[in-house]
């Protein structure tokens, strides 16, 4: 046995592994005694058997597999980390034990299955065993169903699920092993037992004998609930619970709670199969229903009703579907066939269950309208549908549809639909049926018992006595007060009868109701005892009232005696049982006369009537006397109130005995039992008499006293009817001004608003004004009670009527509804109040309810549906368009809308964005139209809303949330929860949709009280969010847990994980714990004080205060604030016994203390931070129309770190005099804490824009206030508003410019003139530029007037984006309809005018010919002539010197002229194109901006090359004949179109993104014009030099800036990129652009396309594959020429530079291929000569060994292909072009051509020259020309030089004279306009010399150090033309002077500088003209500014030559201009010494 000690060494795991059986034995033996050793469940030991224990149960020899089960059964009770092997080891044991032959192997195979259960992995055990169940082995099938019923008995039907179980069940019956079929008969028993009858309906198509026997199996399984004898681990305490009882001896009762919850209820329909059944109808079955013959409509009908005895259907789009079977009940003939599809809606109901509801509110009004069919069969197929339905919705769902067929005439209809009713309530509860429910429902009830026929009223009992059983009689009695006593015996009867479906519920309820049990009484007394009634009722659906069910007991505590001021509780008369009203039958006059008799004097009755006035009175007196000494239950009210209204009754003449007579009224009704009858007896003389001096305040005491009897509504009801039926105006007055008082003091419940409003509405239309100002009184009273609401009643009414009512509801706000005083004396009986309780609350919301609707149905016609579903998107727009006008028209629609939900719905997911947000805003608008009735359409119209939340499109997705809020704000949330539609659109995996409704959740779950339990359905879902791909979704799903967790409790969460994978789990629990840390509590009930303070029906708004004026009225001294109360008071728990009043001053008496230190927190980096989170879009951009909860949220938080804590409270107190105490305390510590102010600037800003839109005057007052006193310390402090602040704030204060008030107005127009002092005026100019397009008239002209102003104070240069552009838009508002706009833009533009003169007209463009002449006139009215700026002006924007009308055609007409002339020739200018005669902005010096700022803001610079520009700096000597004189003939015009386009050009290289994205559309739009494209020749350097400078702004600063938005930087580049295509299209342009531009453009153009950064963009690749584009077209359109040498030229820089890139240097390359390939077509139009010079001088730098050195191979080749290309195409003659190289040895040039033409040459054998003769002849001509072209290129060589210039114009002046016919056209083709129009001005010059034609004055000599910066460095240079003197407007010497400053600023010395070299130095050679590069531009632009500047020192003023200056300064004279001079020095001096 050698080996056997082999392996006896080997350790334990090794030995299980063994492939000897007897080592895996007895590894298996020493594995189990191992386990059952091991103490520690998590010990490292167990991980080693991880993958063996599969092996331990799979053993192929059966003695070791035996004892390798017994240890894998330990190693599963025993490892913590046995659960991962489930799967393995269960999948083994089925296949591999359970067909063993030995009966051990499978018990233990059992063990083990059950212990995995054990360990919490039941699923995955239950899945291999129903795997198992499939398998072909009978044997393992058995063993597998045993396992699976074991399991069952053991641990429940809780934990093994039997869903799947039942679904194989029927195939293991059809089995043709009996064996099989016989475990599956005891297994279907162990399920009967958990079960019972759910189990029939699945079983119901197996074998009848089969079904027979289980039966009788079933018959026999005992009644007892099964229990759960083996327990999860988890599930410990359950079992330690379990032991103890079955120690106490088997069940004892103790068990009954647990067991209840042990035994889930199972309903069948949960174990069905879903069946799919729309496939499955017939092909036809649409044209079939719609059949003439009622045979083939039965044969369609049949073959649905087949379909929908499924049980269960898959749920789908079964619209169509209802929608036909709906037509069939409703429309069709054949009774038989109505039946018919009744019962197949009815399958339908009942197969789809809750997923039928959003189908059910089209069908119910069908069936209840068709039971007026007699016949038996079809009325019960009807009512089965009905029920069926019912069960799929609620019965609020459909409360409008039954309520509405209630008044229906037909009896039959009203006796179903009240039985229907019947049946309905008896599947309600208490909390299901609220009151607000049967308030309704009874009201219709009441009608049907008092109805003709006896069935109608007998179906009436029996729903009024359901009604009664399940709500109780505490809710219903109310509502049966008026009925009689047979009645009600009769409804009580009924209820007794009635079975309730919810038994159990239903009983538990009525036991609370009946007084409470004795033993009970203690637990249930005070809050506790409520709070627990409360949840058992409040749990099914979110109940926003408080529940019906209350107990008796004593009243609780926590709420303030009545009388203190608990609001309105008993204000409405009970009508409970508790206070009957008195009913009384009206009596004779005979009977009164008898009662009245008996208890009054007989003097007193005889006197009544007596003539004599005195008499009378003195009756009075007696009767008044009789009636104070009367009791109360003898006083025949009626009777003495009859006697009163004898004759003269009311007519009394006499005004005494009339007082008397009302005081004696209103006795008799407050000390006696005073009817509705006798009320009726006097009310009629009491209005008459209320409106008459003397008697009118009896009169109304009178009426206070029957309203206290008779309870307000019913009095107040007559007393207006009567008021409004009669004539007298004063009486209407009086009695609405009754009315108002008494509401105050009775409060606002139980009054019929909607009477009043029509009767409201006749007084407002009164002619008489003070019934008109009492009615408006009135509203103001009502308002407070109803709230905006009530508004809605009056938008028809004319304007002015209703900015009365506004201004009065104005008033109102922020005040609460007094505590009412009256009406409780009589019923405030013990717990009497709380019946009340959801009356009082209904008032607000029910206003709504009460609006007029208008019925649509009608409008929404076939052919409307048909549009908008139309293929034409067109049409389908139209259609959506119709809808929304007659919504819009409606305003407020009844729910009934016929088709209109599915066609929206379809629209829904329309291909077109545009028309999905168009079905969106109508639904939207269809929630607000609607109201809460929209209810009936959450399922099938807002759910598909939902999924539109997964759109791509983020303005889709807004506009879908936007319309689901204003959804569930009508509906409620309970509907959207309800049912799985939520937890469907959940599942998709959308991110956008699961981020988004995840969002909506977060936001709507925690203001939830309860939630349908369906939102269970969700948790799975959140939890696959909780780990989805999307970090987004991640996010707002772990948002969303702690409000899930709030409603569902940890332990439901956490079970819900066990579907989870193991890892998955883990981390979800993980969040779980953290989310339960987090859980927030649920919101309270809501305060039930603060909603009764305000009689019940402040809205949310006021409740707030309304808690705060009970607070103070009530001494709360209770144990516990009720928790809304101490938050809205701030009056928290510390303050228990203090009474309200102190409450109210100190928010908390600790806090007082804190109160001393800074109210600002200075935050480091705060302020920047904020601003990187909004540019970043961490947080919301500030930018609403009214600001919605997040923002303020937002804000709040945000300054929770700056803000001291007890002033963030007054900030965000819900109550407006907080505000002003906030106010106040910021404007005390305003000048102490300027640093915290100015650090906490943007949010102290923000926070006051919240204030601008409270309504409250007097906190708008304080904001106002405070901003002057804020931006007057801000000027100080020399602050400048950033751009975020400015932002966030100004829009919001132009708003209030616009507001009614003129002080409030004024105030704001101060503010906006002192914020000019802290930001630019041209920046504010575009936020008031904005204002001026509100829809609100005084905005538009007050932001008009501040335009003018800001134009008067600042000049033109404030008009942004340009004064043309800004003109034109004010002058839209010459033509506006209201007056005062139109005033206000005609005088904003005289303002302009004067400042600006005849140019206005240019740049406003054309007007129509009313505006003008209006125009015309009012500037004629102000006569002003366009004088000098005025004073203020010089002052402050020095800047505006050149401005002043420099108009040439002006100054050239002299002013005799008379003003109309120029208007009208102005006019005809202006529709030229539009000219900027200001200083371009690029070159203006903002010196307020610079006089203000003293470093606070950072100088940031763009990296600009450093240029040695000290020379410009000495005064210069210009030649004279530089000057041009302007050619007479040269129009003015053009000099302004050149101005304007260098203007535009030099904004095309601003620092601002928006000013330069301006420039470039500007001049893309001239580019693409064809007319205008020719104004731009002459300036394609200049821009292209623009443009590639703004080019590397962005690659330098752009892209780096972190806060800048990355699409901005896009769109500038797409324009940039978009103009330039626009240019090179145009190839005359593209030709002007020179060498030097186009090699900085390519080199541009190259590192954008290498720019990784931008590829990074979203829309880089755009961008990139647009540059690709706009290069080839470069190389294609530009002069070939320039393009091929600036290639060479960037190409040899881009080698040498060491830093550049290869990559770079390769595209250069690829780019010159390109130019090759192109060659053959263009070889003739290129300047061969030249390009061989640049190839040469690369030749020299880069010899051959020094390129063969290169890294790559590249450049050789590139150089080799283009000589190679030029010899193919020109031969042996581009020998001759090597002309402009002076010594042609410096390079390899010359050798290698002759290489490449000697190759071709011997390739072409020697018929290359056959014509020798030829041959010679036409080289000897080439050598004389060639020879001519030398000196000719020598000659231009020194006119380029520097130094040689004037000798070189003299030699070709020189060979002119002597060649007379020399072409000297060649040399100067190629260069630049500069360069030829210098050599012509030459030339003559010397001529004019030489003839002696006229002395030069000396001043023309040219200093010799400034010769070359004159002069163009090279040929090629093409300077731009800023400063040709085409008579533009350039001041070099102001240019100057700004420069010094702006170098001093930024710390460059003037004085610094070092001598710039000679620029030929810059260049290799200087014999070697070289590339100009843009630098080299530069100089000459500002050589040519000097030039100006000279021809402006030099002007002589007095001859003609005024008209050529290229300054417009000349109108006056040079001391004003040297006077605004001195005044800039002064300024710049000031400047200067603060900055020390």
């Amino acid at each position: 046995m050698g080996d056997d000690s082999e392996w006896m060494k080997l350790p334990i795991d090794q030995k299980c592994e063994h492939k000897l059986w007897k080592a895996r034995l007895n590894g298996y033996e020493e594995a189990l005694k191992l386990f059952q050793k091991i103490d520690d469940e998590k010990s490292p030991e167990w991980s080693k058997y991880l993958g063996l224990v599969k092996k331990f149960v799979t053993d192929s020899n059966a003695v070791a597999q035996l004892k390798g089960l017994e240890a894998a059964l330990a190693y599963v009770e025993n490892a913590h980390v046995a659960g991962k092997t489930t799967g393995e080891v269960a999948s083994g044991v089925v296949n591999k034990v359970f067909n063993q032959p030995k009966a051990r192997a499978k018990e233990l195979g059992v063990d083990i299955c059950l212990m995995y259960i054990e360990i919490e992995k039941g699923e995955a055990v239950q899945e291999e065993l129903l795997k198992g169940l499939d398998n072909k082995n009978p044997k393992i099938i058995v063993a597998c169903i045993e396992t699976l019923r074991k399991a069952l008995s053991e641990f429940g039907s809780k934990i093994i699920s039997l869903k799947p179980i039942i679904k194989v069940l029927p195939k293991l019956f059809e089995s043709r092993e009996k064996a099989v079929r016989d475990e599956a008969k005891l297994l279907a028993v162990e399920i009967y037992r958990w079960i019972r009858d759910a189990l029939r309906p699945p079983l119901q198509n197996i074998n009848s004998v089969q079904l027979k026997e289980l039966e009788e199996e079933w018959v026999k399984v005992s009644s007892a609930a099964p229990k759960q004898t083996r327990f999860l681990r988890s599930q410990q305490e359950l079992k330690a619970k379990f032991e103890q009882q079955q120690a106490a001896g088997g069940d004892g009762d103790g068990g009954d709670d647990d067991e209840e919850e042990a035994v889930p209820q199972v309903d069948a329909y949960e174990l069905l199969e879903a069946v799919e059944i729309l496939s499955k109808l017939p092909k036809d079955f649409y044209e079939k229903i719609e059949a003439k013959k009622w045979q083939e409509r039965k044969e369609a009908l049949e073959a649905v009703e087949l379909l929908v005895k499924n049980p269960k259907l898959e749920s789908g789009d079964y619209a169509d579907l209802v929608k036909v079977l709906k037509k069939v009940v409703g429309k069709d003939t054949n009774v038989m066939l109505v039946a018919l599809a009744a019962k197949c809606l009815a399958g339908l109901a009942s197969g789809l269950r809750k997923k039928f509801g959003q189908y059910a509110g089209h069908v119910v009004p069908t069936i209840l309208e068709k039971f007026k069919e007699k016949k038996p069969q079809v009325v019960q197929a009807l009512q089965e549908a009905i029920d069926a339905i019912f069960l799929t919705t609620t019965l609020q769902n459909i409360s409008e549809d039954v309520l509405a067929v209630m008044d229906n005439k037909n009896p039959t209809i009203k006796q179903q639909t009240s039985l229907f009713i019947a049946r309905s309530f008896r599947h309600c509860t208490p909390s299901t049926l609220p009151k607000s429910l049967l308030k309704p429902f009874c009201a219709a009830l009441l009608k049907h018992i008092n109805d003709s026929a006896p069935e109608v009223r007998d179906a009436g009992f029996e729903a009024l006595g359901t009604a009664l059983k399940v709500a109780g009689e505490k809710a219903v009695n109310p509502f049966l007060a008026d009925v009689d006593k047979l009645k009600l015996d009769r409804i009580k009867e009924c209820a007794e009868k009635v079975e309730l479906v919810y038994g159990k519920k239903t009983g538990a309820a009525e036991k609370k109701e009946s007084k409470p049990v004795a033993g009970k009484t203690p637990t249930l007394s005070g809050s506790a005892g409520d709070k627990e009634l409360k949840d058992t009722a409040a749990k099914p659906g979110p109940q926003k009232k408080a529940p019906a069910v209350k107990p008796g007991g004593p009243p609780k505590k926590g709420k303030p005696a009545a009388a203190a001021g608990s609001g309105g509780a008993g204000a409405k008369g009970k009508k409970g049982p508790e206070t009957k009203e008195i009913a009384e039958s009206e009596l004779s006059i005979e009977v009164c006369e008898e009662k009245a008799a008996a208890v009054l004097p007989a003097s007193c009755i005889q006197q009544l009537d007596s003539g004599n006035w005195k008499e009378r009175l003195a009756s009075m007196e007696e009767f008044q006397k009789a009636v104070e000494l009367m009791e109360r239950s003898e006083m025949p009210c009626q009777a003495l109130v009859r006697m009163l209204a004898k004759k003269p009754g009311w007519k009394e003449t006499n005004f005494q005995v009339m007082q008397m007579k009302l005081h004696i009224v209103a006795l008799i009704a407050q000390k006696g039992n005073f009817s509705k009858t006798s009320a009726q007896v006097v009310l009629d003389g009491l209005v008459d008499k209320v409106g008459d001096v003397k008697c009118g305040n009896n009169a109304k005491e009178a009426m206070t006293a029957i309203a206290e009897a008779c309870q307000l509504p019913w009095t107040a009801e007559q007393v207006v009817a009567m008021a409004f039926s009669q004539k007298n105006p004063k009486n209407q007055s009086e009695t609405l001004n009754w009315l108002s008082n008494a509401i105050k003091e009775f409060g606002f419940s139980g009054l019929n608003v909607k009477a009043f409003i029509s009767n409201v509405k006749t007084a407002l239309a009164a002619t008489n004004p003070a019934v008109r100002t009492s009615a408006i009184t009135l509203l103001g009273v009502m308002y407070l009670y109803v709230g905006p609401p009530l508004r809605m009643f009056f938008e028809d009414e004319k304007p002015a009527l209703l900015s009365q009512i506004d201004a009065e509801f104005e008033k109102m706000q922020g005040q609460t509804a007094p505590a009412p005083t009256r009406g409780i004396s009589r019923h405030s009986g013990g717990s009497g109040d709380d019946g009340e309780e959801e009356e009082q609350e209904d008032v607000g919301n029910d206003v709504v309810d009460l609006l007029p609707r208008t019925d649509i149905g009608d409008k929404i016609t076939a052919e409307l549906v048909a549009k908008i579903g139309d293929k034409n998107w067109k049409i389908r727009k139209e259609g959506l368009d119709e809808v929304t006008s007659i919504i819009n028209d409606a305003k407020f629609i009844q729910p009934n809308i016929g088709e209109l939900p599915a066609a929206l719905k379809s629209r829904l997911n329309d291909s077109n964005k545009i028309l999905v947000q168009q079905t969106l805003s109508i639904l939207q608008q269809l929630a607000t139209a609607m109201g809460p009735n929209i209810k009936q359409h959450v399922k099938n119209l807002g759910i598909p809303v939902i999924t539109v939340l997964g759109d791509s499109k983020n303005n889709v997705r807004a506009a879908a949330l936007a319309t689901v809020n204003a959804w569930a704000e009508q509906t409620g949330m309970k509907e959207w929860l309800e049912g799985e539609d939520l937890s469907e659109e959940l599942k998709k995996e959308n991110p956008f949709l699961r981020q988004e409704l995840l969002g909506w959740l977060a936001d709507k779950l925690p203001t939830l009280r309860s939630v349908p339990s369906d939102l269970l359905l969700c948790v799975p879902h959140l939890y696959s969010c909780l780990e989805d791909r999307n970090g987004d979704v991640r996010k707002k799903a772990q948002d969303a847990l702690p409000f899930f967790m709030m409603h569902l409790g940890f332990e439901k969460m956490a079970k819900a994980t066990g579907k989870l994978k193991p890892t998955s789990k883990d981390q979800v629990l993980a969040m779980l714990e953290k989310a339960k840390a987090n859980m927030p509590a649920k919101p309270a009930p809501p305060a039930k004080a603060s909603s009764r303070a305000g009689g019940g029906a402040a809205p949310a708004k006021f409740q707030h205060a309304s808690a705060l004026a009970e607070d103070s009225g009530s001494n709360v001294a209770e144990s516990k604030p009720d928790p809304k109360k101490a938050k809205v008071g701030g009056a928290s728990s510390k303050t228990k016994g203090v009474q309200g009043k102190k409450v109210l001053n100190k928010p908390a008496l600790k806090e007082d203390d804190d109160k001393s230190g800074p109210i600002f927190i200075i935050v480091p980096n705060g302020k920047e931070q904020r601003m990187k989170d909004e540019k970043g879009l961490k947080v919301l951009k500030w930018n609403f129309t009214t600001p919605r909860d997040e923002y303020i949220e937002q804000l709040k938080t945000q300054m929770s770190s700056c803000v001291a804590k007890w002033l963030q409270d007054e900030m965000f107190h819900a109550d407006f005099q907080h505000h002003n105490k906030a106010l106040a305390v910021m404007i005390e510590h305003l000048e102490s804490e300027k640093d915290g102010v100015i650090s906490c600037l943007d949010l102290i800003l923000k926070w006051l824009t919240l204030r601008f839109f409270d309504t409250n005057t007097s906190v708008l007052m304080k904001t106002l206030e405070y901003l002057k006193l804020l931006f007057n310390m801000l000027s100080q402090e020399e602050y400048h508003l950033t751009e975020n602040e400015a932002s966030s704030f100004i829009p919001y204060l132009i708003i209030k410019v616009g507001e009614p008030k003129d002080v409030i107005r004024k105030d704001v127009r101060a503010i906006l003139n002192r914020m000019c002092l802290i930001y630019p005026a041209s920046k504010m100019f575009t936020f008031i530029m904005e204002g001026t397009k509100s829809k609100n008239s005084k905005q538009r002209a007050e932001c008009l007037e501040e335009l003018g102003c800001l134009v008067e104070s600042y000049g033109m240069n404030v008009c942004q984006p340009t004064p043309g552009k800004a003109l034109k838009e004010m002058a839209t508002h010459i033509g506006d309809r209201d007056n005062t706009v139109r005033n206000a833009a005609l005088n904003t533009i005289v303002t302009v005018y004067n400042v600006h003169g005849d140019q206005v007209f240019k740049l406003i463009g054309n007007l129509s010919e009313k505006d003008m002449s209006m125009l015309e006139e009012r500037i004629k009215r102000s006569a002003k002539r366009p004088s000098a700026a005025p004073v203020r002006q010089a002052e402050e924007k020095p800047q505006r010197i050149q401005n002043i009308s420099a108009n040439a055609s002006m100054l050239r007409k002299g002013p005799a002229e008379d003003m109309s002339s120029k208007l009208n020739q102005n006019r005809s200018m202006g529709s030229h194109s539009e000219t900027a005669h200001t200083v371009p902005r690029e070159f203006q010096l903002d010196l307020d901006e610079i006089e203000n700022d003293n470093g606070t803001v950072k100088c940031e610079m763009p990296a600009l090359v450093q240029h040695k520009l000290d020379d410009i700096f000495e005064p210069v000597l210009i030649p004279e004949p530089k000057i041009r004189a302007v050619s007479p003939h040269f129009d003015d015009m053009h000099s302004n179109t050149a101005s304007t386009i260098n203007f535009v050009i030099s904004q095309v290289a601003s620092g601002d993104i928006n000013t330069s994205i301006q420039a470039l559309s500007q001049i893309d739009e001239v580019f693409r014009q064809e007319d205008k494209a020719e104004a731009m020749s002459g300036h394609i350097d200049q821009f292209l030099i623009a443009t590639f400078m703004q080019l590397r702004l962005i690659y330098n600063t752009h892209m780096a800036d972190e806060k800048l938005d990355k699409d901005e930087i896009v769109k500038l580049y797409s324009c940039i990129i978009g103009s330039m295509i626009s240019l090179f299209q145009i190839e005359s342009l593209a030709r002007e652009a020179s060498t030097g531009v186009l090699k900085d453009l390519m080199h541009g153009l190259i590192t954008l396309m290498l720019d990784s950064r931008v590829e990074d963009l979203e829309e880089g690749e755009q961008v990139i594959r647009s540059v690709n584009l706009l290069v080839v077209k470069v190389l294609e359109k530009s002069d070939q020429t320039n393009i091929l040498s600036a290639l060479l030229v960037l190409l040899q820089d881009s080698l040498l530079a060491t830093a550049s890139s290869p990559k770079f240097s390769e595209l250069v390359m690829k780019c010159l291929w390109r130019m090759v390939r192109l060659l053959p077509e263009t070889i003739n139009s290129i300047n061969l000569d030249r390009i061989l010079l640049d190839i040469h001088i690369f030749m020299k730098v880069f010899p051959k060994e020094k390129l063969k050195q290169c890294k790559s191979e590249f450049p050789i080749r590139t150089l080799k292909t283009l000589l190679h290309t030029l010899c193919k195409l020109k031969g042996p003659k581009i020998l001759d072009h090597l002309t402009m190289i002076e010594n042609k040895n410096e390079s390899e040039l010359e050798a290698h051509l002759c290489r490449v033409m000697k190759h071709s040459m011997d390739q072409t054998g020697s018929k290359a020259d056959k014509d020798t003769e030829k041959g010679a002849s036409r080289i000897e001509e080439k050598a004389s020309k060639a020879k001519v072209n030398d000196i000719l290129a020598e000659i231009f060589k020194k006119i380029g030089s520097k130094e040689n210039t004037k000798e070189g114009l003299a030699e070709l002046y020189e060979y002119k004279k002597k060649y007379s016919d020399a072409d000297i056209e060649p040399f100067l083709k190629n260069s630049s306009q500069f360069f030829q129009s210098y050599v012509e001005r030459g030339l003559r010059l010397i001529e004019t010399e030489r003839e002696g034609k006229g002395r030069i004055a000396s001043s023309t000599g040219i200093s010799p150090q400034m010769e070359g910066t004159c002069v163009p460095v090279s040929t090629h240079t093409v300077p731009s033309s800023i400063g040709n003197t085409n008579g533009e407007e350039v001041g070099p010497s102001v240019y100057l002077e700004r420069l010094k400053i702006l170098r001093q600023r930024c710390g460059l010395d003037n004085a610094k500088q070092e001598d710039r070299p000679p620029l030929t130095s810059l260049l290799s050679k200087p014999a070697v003209p070289a590339v100009a590069s843009s630098t080299d531009m530069l100089h000459s632009k500002l050589s040519q500014l000097r030039e100006s500047r000279e021809q402006y020192q030099h002007l002589d003023l007095d001859s003609n030559q005024t008209h050529s200056s290229g300054i417009g300064t000349t109108t006056a004279s040079p001391s004003s201009a040297a006077a605004n001079i001195d005044d800039l020095k002064k300024r710049l001096e000031r400047i200067k010494s603060s900055r020390k």
